[in-house]
């Protein structure tokens, strides 16, 4: 539940951000529905307050949300018992259901309900403040009250816990220091995030091989 609050504030700010590049209440609303990304939807908005095009915005979105597949790779067992209905929860997919789902796996074994009820929790509250945000629109200023923060506030939360190991550690390590060093060569460019997360994860697979021939 303090996740979903979390979320909730995020999708806050994707509502008033959709609404001041003159997304519609409805468009606003149905991209909650059917896209379900927090990433992804700060990201379009983002953009198109930039200027972008629209392949770029698709072609940033899908690169930024390839992630889901390895998400999906992992999580394959812990949905197993779903059966034929794991094309429909596969939908939840994303990072604070990975992590939690990850979690539970490791400590009771595979839980699909488990999963589809955090991920309604998570569905419910970034949809309603979705609508929420877009209601109000220009009303509300993300970073006058802090809004801005909840969505990088929250991934450090489910990130810390996670933390263990040298190979885990080396990829943190790794992606704040490209992270940070491409923002301080081009600062607001589009292309760190995806730049951090291809190279990043390079130094922790070169722990994660001395540990296997250790």
């Amino acid at each position: 539940m303090p996740l979903a609050v979390a979320i909730g504030t995020y999708g806050l700010s994707f509502g008033v951000l959709a609404a001041q590049v003159k997304f519609s209440l409805l468009t606003a609303v149905a991209m909650s529905l059917l896209v379900f990304s927090g990433s992804a939807q700060l990201v379009t908005v983002a953009m198109l307050a930039g200027g972008a095009g629209m392949a770029s915005i698709l072609l940033t979105t899908l690169l930024l949300n390839l992630r889901n597949l390895l998400y999906g790779a992992a999580l394959a067992e812990c949905l197993a018992p779903a059966g034929k209905w794991k094309w429909l929860i596969s939908f939840g997919i994303s990072d604070e259901p990975f992590v939690l789902a990850s979690s539970r796996f490791q400590k009771t074994g595979p839980d699909p309900l488990y999963f589809v009820i955090i991920t309604a929790c998570f569905y419910i509250a970034w949809v309603s403040a979705s609508f929420s945000g877009a209601f109000m629109g220009n009303q509300l200023d993300p970073q006058k009250w802090g809004l801005d923060l909840a969505f990088p506030v929250t991934f450090t939360a489910l990130l810390i816990p996670g933390l263990k190991g040298k190979p885990v550690i080396a990829t943190a390590l790794a992606a704040a220091l490209i992270a940070t060093g491409l923002e301080t060569l081009s600062p607001g460019n589009e292309l760190t995030i995806i730049l951090t997360g291809i190279f990043a994860p390079i130094a922790g697979l070169y722990f994660w091989r001395r540990s296997a021939h250790v």
